[in-house]
């Protein structure tokens, strides 16, 4: 009996197999990060110590770190230890005179617990690495991938402590902060004991993921040919690509508050 199939619902019908990461668990999670203790330069040590305000202005995330562990007596289930550092921006007022912007670093540790299944399989892979020599069966750890996907946070507010007062928060020892992230700082930074210390709180908004490597069999339409040609950079005069710009009409009339904000 003839059908009457075009030629892509025939495409459709084929089914390939591929290799990605699927995800077995997941969750979100609003954090609000209180007196978190921010670790400053020497010389922003000594703006700190005559400060009389403080005004918190922005946070941005430097890197994230993430242990995974599986959960005794609860197989398939693992514990996800992550560790967020942040650049953090204030606004430092030692007198009668303008602010002063300083950095400084503040870290943040939650923890939390999702399935990701079970595997016994040794997985061997064949993928070259630059500047490192080939090594014969190289195994690679059957346990589950984390991701952890961050928005930069929200800066909620800031205090100056004196360092003589217990603040009952948590110290860190400066020592194990990663080089790179103390690579983001114009000096060493330190963890001062006399002075004045500085605290903030964030607000963190985040989803955590669990994923592993699995092979799945889908439909398959056609290969993913681009259809756009690329842009390259031309000599035309620059009032033509002025006039293709779209007029920024959000900047000269800000939208109207949502019906739905709960602020």
């Amino acid at each position: 009996m003839p059908t009457n199939e075009t030629g892509r619902e025939k495409i459709q019908r084929e089914t390939v197999c591929i290799n990605v990461d699927r995800v077995y668990d997941s969750c979100k999670d609003k954090d609000c990060a209180t007196d978190l203790r921010v670790y400053v330069t020497p010389q922003t040590q000594a703006l700190l110590n005559n400060a009389v305000n403080v005004k918190p202005v922005s946070a941005d995330i430097l890197w994230t770190y993430i242990d995974i562990e599986p959960l005794p007596f609860n197989k398939g289930f693992y514990t996800l230890d992550i560790k967020y550092f942040f650049k953090t921006y204030f606004d430092l007022f030692t007198g009668l005179i303008r602010p002063t912007r300083i950095e400084g670093l503040a870290t943040y540790d939650k923890r939390v617990i999702l399935f990701g299944s079970e595997g016994g399989a040794s997985i061997y892979s064949s993928l070259y690495v630059p500047t490192k020599h080939d090594t014969d069966f190289m195994m690679r750890s059957n346990l589950p991938k984390a991701s952890v996907e961050v928005v930069p946070p929200i800066m909620l507010s800031a205090k100056v402590v004196d360092a003589s007062i217990p603040c009952g928060c948590c110290q860190c020892d400066t020592a194990s902060i990663p080089e790179p992230v103390c690579a983001c700082f114009d000096g060493p930074l330190q963890d001062c004991r006399e002075g004045n210390n500085l605290y903030t709180t964030l607000g963190i908004f985040s989803i955590v993921r669990l994923m592993r490597e699995v092979q799945l069999v889908v439909p398959s339409y056609d290969f993913c040919i681009p259809e756009k040609e690329c842009c390259s950079p031309t000599d035309d005069d620059p009032c033509t690509l002025f006039n293709n710009m779209d007029f920024p009409n959000d900047e000269f009339f800000p939208p109207a508050q949502r019906d739905n904000c709960s602020c």
